[in-house]
């Protein structure tokens, strides 16, 4: 459950810097690749003097950095890039929707990386933030690590299209992938979704219920995220920014179409999960109806012989079978005799 903390920003003023998020003591790391068509150069630990120095080449500049809490950090690459302060506001506020600022000179894209663990079940969600100039791309990460490794090999292998291309490529090359990231964890959800229904139909039980339960708020989560960035894309590719070129567009629309496919399959696992959901307590039902089943044949089968006992348990004085000699074998004859009918009569109608 996503627990918001900005109760601490009420009353300051638009564009004022809290971070808004999990606290960390991890340190900010600035990391940098500086590129063209013909070179490449990589910076880890990086300063700003370096940033200066490669912003003042001609190539694209893929400036990332690794934690958003340390204020300093944010606030000097703010002035460096002169950032708007309500975009450095949303910038720290890692509750934020995905969405897009234009901001004429850069483009502000706030996006959510997704993780699952191997061994959990959970998902694990990244703000992420891209700033988008004429011949530079700023990312923003919460913390350490990414899916972003293979946008990485192919700008040093020099695959595709990537290093001949501007920031406007990179940006979607990044968006990409964390589009694509998505399939990966569906692919695992769905799975486990699968694993559910089998447990649901044929051994449902209290951990049973509390799966269900989990999975269906994670598949809330991803489509409260995922929305947005339907959103968001199609803003870019009804061409409102110069920043993104018109041979980018095809490339944004691809994005797109992946994005509709990983709604369509969120609102597939939503109605699994509740059609599950719907199997359990079939399941649960009939599994107390054959509980019930059993305790009300036994009881039926008993309640002849309870009153043949409740009759000639009552002891009075002028009961004529009490003094008979052949009383006690013939009230067991009678007895199981009535038993043995009844059991006769449920297999007969299929009761038992």
């Amino acid at each position: 459950m996503v627990i918001f903390k900005s109760k601490k920003k009420i009353g300051m003023s638009p564009g004022s810097l809290v971070y808004v998020g999990d606290r960390t003591d991890e340190p900010v790391r600035i990391s940098i690749i500086d590129y063209n068509a013909d070179r490449l150069d990589e910076f880890f630990d990086a300063t700003t003097e370096d940033i200066k120095n490669c912003m003042a080449k001609d190539s694209v500049t893929w400036i990332n950095i690794s934690g958003i809490h340390d204020m300093a950090v944010i606030e000097n690459i703010g002035k460096l890039f002169d950032l708007h302060p309500l975009l450095m506001e949303d910038l720290v506020n890692t509750h934020h929707r995905s969405k897009i600022d234009d901001y004429e000179n850069h483009l502000f894209m706030v996006l959510k990386m997704v993780f699952q663990k191997p061994e959990e079940t959970s998902l694990l969600f990244e703000h992420v933030c891209l700033v988008l100039g004429t011949d530079y791309l700023i990312s923003f990460q919460e913390r350490e690590g990414d899916v972003f490794g293979p946008v990485r090999d192919r700008l040093k292998k020099a695959k595709g299209r990537i290093r001949k291309s501007g920031a406007d490529y990179l940006g979607y090359a990044l968006i990409d992938m964390i589009v694509d990231h998505y399939y990966v964890v569906l692919e695992k959800m769905g799975e486990e979704i699968e694993d559910i229904q089998e447990e649901a139909l044929e051994n449902p039980s209290t951990k049973t219920l509390n799966a269900i339960h989990d999975a269906r708020h994670q598949v809330v989560f991803l489509r409260k995220t995922i929305w947005p960035m339907r959103e968001m894309i199609g803003s870019l590719m009804r061409g409102t920014s110069d920043l993104f070129h018109e041979d980018i567009m095809i490339y944004l629309q691809d994005v797109y179409d992946h994005v509709i496919q990983v709604i369509d399959t969120v609102e597939t696992y939503r109605d699994l999960l509740a059609s599950t959901l719907d199997t359990y307590m079939s399941s649960v039902s009939n599994k107390m109806n054959e509980i019930m089943k059993v305790l009300t044949v036994m009881a039926t089968l008993f309640i002849p012989l309870t009153f043949l006992a409740g009759v000639y348990g009552m002891n009075f004085k002028f009961m004529p079978e009490l003094d008979w000699p052949y009383a006690y074998p013939v009230f067991w004859t009678i007895a199981v005799s009535c038993f043995s009918l009844m059991i006769w009569l449920f297999k007969r109608k299929k009761w038992l």
